[in-house]
Order: structure tokens, then C-alpha cells, then sequence
């Protein structure tokens, strides 16, 4: 039932990232062999300019082991999570970066130090997680949401989820994103909280609290992803079976799919931390390479559009 199939980064990822810049990005956890090398494979192909924060004398050793001459490239030698993330975050917040990649360091080392108040990182915004899914040898793109950071989030907090994903959607190129809102049902049930809160959120995007995008639900996931579906259960709806972004009413449905995604179909899971004034490559000890190196084009190409382009409302 698992698949074999080989992992595939999107083509037009590469595309987008071609002309780009290279940007600079700091590598929090640079002193462990996986997030070194993520970092090395993006350097190379010049997507991005790294700062190396960690233990530099690991650093160093490591990078003979991998075979790569990081000679010119800036070290911070720190050690200790909390010192080596809010090293990452205040170089971020200082301009020297303009994006972060996780590495050595947990999640919540990380996110502590980029949520905190006085980090020069925080927006007007929820920090949330979008998933970017591919499918080996398809064009479509499912953008999952959220399945990482937010646990239970609140409908308020579902609307800046959806905004943020919204944000990555038009910086990939897709102007008007479809937006299906997550339930087990498509029908308003009190006994079913995600279904009212749904409505919820639909009927507040529909008064103009979001925009640039089309918006609708509650839907079950087969109705955001299949016409056919759509048909049978007479689902009229412009987002029904063409879903581009979905917003899950909890952690643990965005958590299943996209393992589901992954594990079942070779889905590509490249993750991204939205809503701070920078983008955040945010990775797992598990995730293969190609998915690593997909999320630093995916960041890569939205602090280019961040630097021209506003975020929407």
C-alpha cells in the first residue's frame, strides 16, 4: 500500500527560482549533517546565501564529510537552541536575512523565539504552517493548511490561516486561489463544531474580511478535491472538486493528509511557516531532500514577491 514511487520537485518551482536572487537565509542548526547539507544543495544551485548559526567547530567537521568548501561563508558559532533560534530570528529581524530554515533545533525552540513579542519578527498576523503537496508527474498543487503550528485554531485564527496561504498562493502565481473550508460533512450540524464554524468563516469572507480569492465550505475533503463527488452529492460551488488551498479545522486532520499524501502517494511536502515578516522553512528529521530543498524555493520565491508586492488583507 506504501509507495515507492520516487519523490519529484515540482518543475515550476525550479522556474520561478531561476532568475531569482540568491537569498539570504539563516540556517538555525547548522551544525547536523542533514540540515547542513539542505543547506549546501540550495547554495549550490543558487537559491540561497547562507549564514550558518551553530557549533562551528560541528560545522566545520561536518562540512569536510559532506565534501563541501564553505570557505566565505558566515559562521555564528552558538550553542543551545534557545541561543542558536533567537540568533536566527535576530538576524531575520535585523534585515541580514531574509528568510530562516530550520535545522537542528525543535519546532518549538524555534517558533518560541519567532513568536516572541519583542522578536521583530511578528506581523499583525497568526503565524501559521502551509504544506505545498505535489504529486510526482501531476502540475496540480494542494496547499494544506494548518497542519503543523495552529492546534485547535479558532475561527479568527482560521481566517489569518487562510490570508497567509492565500499569500503563498499568489506568490506562486495562482491569483485566485479556491479555498475550501474543512469539515466531516457539507452540512451545517450543531453536533459537528467544524461545520458551524465553517459557515462561519465563509460567510465572513463573503463580507469582504477576505479577498483575492475564492472561498466556500463546509466541505468533507472528498467534495474540495473531487468534481466527481461534487456531482453525485449536487454540490454547486466554483470551489467544489477544484480545491487549490484546504484549511483544516484542526491539527490532526492536517496532519493525516498530508502523511496520508505522502506516504501513500509520493506527495511532496514541502513546509513553510507563514504570517512573520519572513518565511520559515520549517522541516522534519523525516522529510526526504526534495522536500527540504522545495520549501527553500518556495521561500525563496516569496521573499522576492514580499519585496515588491504587498501581502493581502
Amino acid at each position: 500500500m506504501l509507495s515507492d514511487a520516487p519523490y519529484e520537485v515540482p518543475p515550476y518551482l525550479l522556474t520561478k527560482a531561476a532568475s531569482l536572487p540568491c537569498c539570504p537565509m539563516a540556517i538555525a542548526g547548522a551544525d547536523n549533517e542533514v540540515a547542513l547539507e539542505s543547506a549546501r544543495q540550495a547554495t549550490k544551485a543558487d537559491i540561497i546565501d547562507p549564514v550558518l548559526v551553530g557549533d562551528r567547530e560541528t560545522i566545520q567537521s561536518l562540512s569536510d564529510v559532506i565534501g563541501w568548501d564553505n570557505t566565505g561563508i558566515e559562521i555564528v558559532d552558538l550553542k543551545g537552541e534557545e541561543a542558536i533560534s533567537g540568533a536566527a530570528v535576530s538576524l531575520a529581524a535585523s534585515g541580514t536575512v531574509k528568510g530562516i530554515m530550520k535545522g537542528h533545533v525543535h519546532t518549538d525552540a524555534l517558533m518560541r523565539a519567532v513568536a516572541n513579542r519583542d522578536s521583530g519578527l511578528r506581523t499583525d498576523r497568526r503565524i501559521s504552517h502551509v504544506f505545498h503537496m505535489t504529486i510526482p508527474g501531476r502540475d496540480k498543487v494542494l496547499l494544506i493548511t494548518d497542519g503543523a503550528v495552529n492546534v485547535a485554531p479558532t475561527v479568527d485564527t482560521r481566517m489569518d490561516i487562510i490570508r497567509n496561504a492565500v499569500d503563498m498562493a499568489h506568490g506562486l502565481g495562482n491569483p485566485e486561489p479556491r479555498v475550501a473550508v474543512l469539515s466531516g460533512t457539507e452540512v451545517i450540524n450543531p453536533s459537528m463544531p467544524s461545520s458551524v464554524e465553517s459557515a462561519e468563516i465563509v460567510e465572513r469572507a463573503q463580507k469582504g474580511e477576505l479577498s483575492h480569492c475564492i472561498i466556500d465550505g463546509p466541505f468533507a475533503f472528498d467534495l474540495a478535491v473531487s468534481p466527481e463527488a461534487a456531482n453525485i452529492k449536487g454540490i454547486d460551488s466554483p470551489v467544489a472538486g477544484r480545491a487549490d488551498i484546504v484549511v483544516v479545522p484542526n491539527i490532526e486532520m492536517g496532519n493525516g493528509l498530508f502523511k496520508m499524501m505522502v506516504y501513500f502517494m509520493s506527495g511532496l511536502a514541502a513546509g513553510v511557516v507563514m504570517g512573520a515578516k519572513v518565511p520559515i522553512v520549517l522541516t522534519s528529521r523525516a522529510d526526504p531532500p526534495e522536500a527540504r530543498f522545495a520549501a527553500t524555493l518556495i521561500a525563496a520565491i516569496l521573499t522576492e514577491r514580499n519585496e515588491t508586492q504587498p501581502a493581502v488583507k
